[in-house]
């Protein structure tokens, strides 16, 4: 019996499916390349806004048009069951929180198959760390379909990351909701972890995960220690979410612009080179052309490596539907197009600035036009025409850049 998993939104979710598609094969069923080959389709889905939220429902309507046999997981899975029946009445649907009957599940509806189990690792994989976060912010979803905090423990996890190590993963990805509370609700944390991991020997790389900004500062200089390590990338996703101070209390944010701006100056006070991304949400209900502004000034203080926008979507059962203040549609596709504008100058001038230097890549994917990508010690994007395979090593000289991306040449 063959299936198909597809997963969209964040990486955490993308790390779930490829554990969900690791317990199929150990019933034995084999994996297919497509929805329509399969005849079972995980569906592992993401409700952060209303734009995915929308695919989501168009992909469910594709499915039952393909009258495959439907897992549905994820966020929709948790928060908005029932439009997920109207579409699909026979579908299977398993939120993350009850991923633990997952196999049992899907063995009472459809027993097993009789597929060889095959290696169930790449060169890169996804470690789930935790689920749910402590956070409360007025505009997120998320947190109804994920819940409280609740950490895997930690032998749980490296044991899985020695199991991808054993494997021959060279890029392991750790993620959670917001990796910086990981282990308070266990009385350890984030670095402590790390520091765990690390204590497997063998020539791989750690990314860590989106963490929130009040929560990092506590276990900053714990975070400052691990980084020192060459195997774990010198990158942070902080989502800072507006420059604006007022905005941030709306939201329930818990921290300030400059609060902010202070945990990035010491993490680049000892790691010049640290790559930064964040996140920008726009036209948040009372949000004003004065904070609008604050935004745009802490972009190009930030100068982050990467930055994504998204125009604020109210979400169902969130604080901020009910909020006063709604930002017209026409001003906040304004803003968005001109904090844009901003980002993709403030990257462009980043890049441009590492052209001409010789940099160490690990090629992780293979990109577009004959392409193949490699990530720098600090999880730069180069892109270069030298085929070579996943997971292997290589020197390359800069030569060129787009705002998102570094062109190379193999030295």
């Amino acid at each position: 019996m063959r299936y198909f998993i597809e997963s969209y939104g964040c990486t955490m979710n993308y790390g779930e499916g490829d554990m969900l598609s690791r317990r199929m094969e150990s019933l034995g069923f084999e994996r297919c390349d497509s929805a329509e080959d399969a005849d079972v389709v995980i569906l592992n889905t993401c409700t952060v806004v209303e734009t995915t939220e929308k695919r989501m429902i168009k992909r469910m309507n594709d499915l039952r048009t393909l009258r495959k046999d439907v897992i549905v997981t994820g966020c929709m899975a948790k928060v908005q069951s029932n439009r997920i029946s109207l579409r699909l009445p026979n579908a299977i649907i398993v939120p993350p929180d009850k991923y633990d009957d997952f196999q049992e599940i899907v063995q009472n509806r459809f027993g097993t198959g009789d597929s060889e189990k095959r290696t169930p690792y790449g060169r890169t994989a996804i470690i789930p760390i935790a689920q749910g976060c402590l956070g409360n912010c007025s505009y997120c979803i998320t947190r109804f379909a994920r819940g409280r905090l609740v950490s895997r423990p930690p032998e749980q996890i490296l044991s899985e990351f020695r199991e991808c190590v054993d494997a021959g993963v060279r890029e392991i990805l750790v993620t959670a909701q917001d990796t910086a509370c990981y282990g308070l609700d266990i009385g350890t944390d984030l670095p402590s972890l790390i520091k765990l991991l690390l204590s497997v020997e063998g020539d791989y790389r750690i990314r860590i995960g989106m963490m929130n900004p009040n929560h990092l500062v506590p276990i900053l200089d714990g975070m400052l220690d691990v980084l020192s390590d060459t195997r774990v990338y010198r990158f942070l996703h902080i989502p800072v979410q507006s420059g604006s101070d007022d905005v941030l209390e709306g939201m329930r944010r818990h921290y300030t612009a400059e609060r902010f701006m202070d945990t990035v100056r010491a993490l680049r006070s000892m790691f010049p080179d640290i790559s930064i991304a964040t996140d920008i949400i726009c036209g948040f209900p009372g949000e004003t052309e004065e904070d609008h502004m604050s935004t745009i000034s802490l972009i190009r203080e930030l100068r982050a490596d990467t930055l994504n926008i998204t125009r604020y979507s109210p979400r169902p059962g969130t604080d901020s539907m009910r909020m006063e203040g709604a930002v017209n549609g026409n001003v906040s596709k304004r803003r968005s197009q001109e904090l844009t504008d901003v980002k993709n100058e403030v990257e462009y001038d980043v890049n441009s600035g590492l052209i001409g230097r010789t940099v160490d890549v690990l090629i992780t994917e293979v990109g577009k036009d004959g392409t193949m990508i490699g990530r720098t010690d600090n999880y730069r994007p180069v892109a270069f025409r030298t085929v070579l395979p996943l997971g292997s090593n290589t020197s390359v000289e800069i030569t060129g850049c787009a705002s998102t991306y570094l062109t190379g040449r193999e030295c």
